[in-house]
């Protein structure tokens, strides 16, 4: 790279700085006197010039400043080697107030809450999918005579709760059989994997209890396996509001289809992917930026986490914000 075009990505970098931490147009005269450059504006007008042609940055109106195109956030956050880190004090309180959580849903919704305060945007998490994580108990409870609770608790310490209605009563023996003959099923595995056996269950199962153990099998098969049961947690939708014109963000939230989707490809532990603007494929989203990465107990992703904003936002301070808290929710879910 040559000596100009070196300084061209200098100028560009400082450009959006500038841009991230006022939001106003960008100067050349204000970009020598801030950034040290060690050549003139007119230099540096004809570098912005150059970058304007490439199509890294534009101007609002004439006699304007400049302010970065997506290209150019692109081009920014591409050249982020290295992430400055943060002090050993944010570190300690962000991971003393995770591990205060009482059971993993209160860390995730914690690590929501945290990360929606530290970026100043909306956060969300995307709770363990049943399709990831493995069955570690289920609890069948007598509600009446004919009516049961099933209770679903996974690895990555989610909980689903399901009611079965049944045609005739069950006493306590049928229940224990019951208990004891799902998680001879399910335990040790996902959901997906237990689903073949789990509709063959009723055939092998006591007489007595066959029709309750139908009933219960449908029940699981219906709502943890067929139909989608990945929930999610969003803190700090407001500060899109004062980011202002993020109004069709602030639906994609409150829809979660599509934030979803977006959680469910971050499949790659310790891997921070960043979506600046048109790059989202859902329209909803296209005014936005979107940092998301995974968190997970061992080597496997169990749910996406990630922060949305406006195109102007701090981007290494959010791509190591959303980094750290993911990283600290896998050490709280692998015991550390």
């Amino acid at each position: 790279m040559s000596a100009a075009e070196e300084r061209r990505r200098a100028v560009l970098r400082a450009i959006v700085a500038d841009y991230i931490a006022s939001q106003e147009p960008v100067g050349s005269k204000a970009l020598v006197e801030r950034h040290g450059l060690k050549v003139s504006p007119a230099t540096i007008r004809n570098d912005m010039s150059v970058l304007e042609s490439e199509g890294y940055i534009e101007q609002t109106h004439a006699s304007s400043g400049r302010i970065p195109t997506e290209a150019g956030y692109r081009a920014f956050v591409d050249a982020l080697h290295d992430v400055k880190p943060l002090s050993s004090a944010e570190r300690h309180a962000i991971l003393d107030f995770l591990e205060n959580g009482v059971d993993m849903e209160d860390v995730l919704r914690r690590s929501v809450t945290l990360l929606a305060q530290l970026t100043n945007q909306a956060a969300v998490v995307q709770l363990p999918t049943l399709n990831v994580s493995r069955v570690k108990h289920c609890e069948v409870v007598a509600l009446s005579p004919t009516r049961l609770l099933l209770v679903l608790i996974t690895d990555a310490g989610r909980v689903d709760q399901r009611n079965v209605e049944l045609d005739a009563p069950i006493d306590d023996d049928g229940v224990r059989a019951l208990r004891e003959l799902l998680n001879d099923v399910l335990v040790g595995v996902t959901m997906r994997e237990a689903a073949q056996q789990l509709a063959a269950l009723a055939a092998r199962a006591p007489e007595a209890i066959a029709p309750a153990v139908e009933r219960a099998t449908a029940v699981l098969i219906d709502t943890l396996v067929e139909t989608t049961s990945d929930r999610l947690l969003i803190a700090g939708a407001g500060n899109l509001i004062l980011a202002g014109e993020l109004h069709t963000v602030i639906a994609a939230l409150e829809e979660q289809v599509v934030v979803l989707k977006l959680l469910a490809s971050a499949q790659e532990l310790e891997q921070v992917s960043v979506r600046i603007g048109r790059e989202n494929e859902d329209e909803e989203l296209s005014r936005a930026s979107i940092v998301t990465t995974a968190y997970g107990a061992g080597a496997e992703a169990l749910g996406g986490l990630g922060v949305v904003g406006p195109t102007h936002m701090d981007y290494p301070g959010t791509i190591q914000k959303v980094a750290t808290v993911a990283s600290y929710i896998s050490r709280i879910l692998r015991g550390e």
